[in-house]
């Protein structure tokens, strides 16, 4: 899937960017990207294979539901990151 870059959009990311830790630092911008794009990422898969969006009532008992969700730590280049 090809995605269409908006400069626009990374300008108003990087406003107020003052030194490279406030992009690659602990909690810098990549790190925060990175995140929310796994965070997406996983809800989307897991949409996919229930069958159904999130907080969406499931019509037949004993399908799988969605019933809440625990925190992960991940180790990435980025460092520890919980999503």
């Amino acid at each position: 899937m090809q995605c269409e870059r908006k400069p626009e959009v990374l300008d108003e990311l990087l406003k107020g960017y003052k030194q490279p830790e406030d992009v690659i630092g602990e909690n810098g911008l990549l790190k925060q990207l990175t995140k929310a794009l796994l965070e997406w990422a996983l809800n989307a898969e897991l949409t996919h294979h229930l069958g159904y969006e999130k907080h969406e009532r499931v019509a037949e008992k004993g399908e799988t539901a969605r019933n809440g969700a625990s925190e992960k730590t991940l180790e990435t280049e980025q460092g520890e990151m919980v999503v």
